[in-house]
């Protein structure tokens, strides 16, 4: 804790350490199986169901802050590339490199359309967008990046790399590296050749956030 930071009571420490856990185990569980049961975070987080409920009283509500806290971080990745000044092919896989550890992206497309979202989620989607579609469209302009591959092409590869996962420490991620590595040559823009069929849109994403009627 900083110097000069006030104490948390005994009671008050114990409930932050819960909900750290909870939002950990959350991430874990829904990143796998959206549709998972909330007993299951309770269980990954070892907490009571009682402890989970306090803080988040439904299902819907925790997929709602998971949602907010990915689409924040998302956006801090990409707004932290367009504050760099420097080789654009660089600051594109420095980029994809953060948003691939702190699995952001990933986690705020598993979990779309799993719960009715706020209006302000649906502000942070679309400031998410617009700054991944800037960082796409500077990096093509220089010329770096392939000019037949779309944003939304880039979000969904980027998807099933977040979900590569073994067993043992540290074995997912030091894999997601390799086959980010994989991606990233294949998406620069020296020698590649044509892809088929069409781009994904953005029009494809944005019909994830609508839940299914029935």
């Amino acid at each position: 804790m900083p110097s000069g930071a006030p104490r948390l009571s005994g009671r008050r420490a114990e409930a932050a350490r819960n909900d750290v856990r909870i939002l950990d185990a959350a991430r874990a569980v829904f990143l796998a199986n959206p549709t998972a049961p909330i007993a299951e975070v309770a269980r990954r987080a070892g907490v009571g169901i009682s402890a989970l409920y306090r803080r988040y009283p439904s299902k819907e509500a925790l997929l709602r802050e998971l949602a907010r806290d990915g689409l924040t971080r998302y956006i801090a990745d990409l707004r932290a590339a367009l504050d760099e000044d420097s080789d654009a092919w660089d600051v594109y896989c420095r980029c994809i490199r953060r948003i691939v550890d702190g699995q952001s992206q990933a986690l705020a497309q598993r979990v779309a359309g799993t719960f009715r979202p706020t209006p302000a989620l649906g502000r942070l989607a679309r400031d998410a967008s617009a700054l991944a579609n800037e960082v796409h469209d500077r990096t093509q302009r220089a010329g770096a990046l392939r000019a037949d591959v779309s944003p939304a092409d880039i979000v969904l590869i980027l998807e099933m790399i977040s979900f590569v996962d073994l067993p043992g420490p540290k074995h997912g991620q030091r894999l997601r590296h390799r086959y980010l590595a994989l991606l990233l040559q294949s998406l620069h823009a020296s020698g590649a050749a044509a892809l088929p069929e069409k781009p994904a849109s953005e029009a494809d994403l944005t019909a994830r956030w609508t839940p299914e009627s029935g």
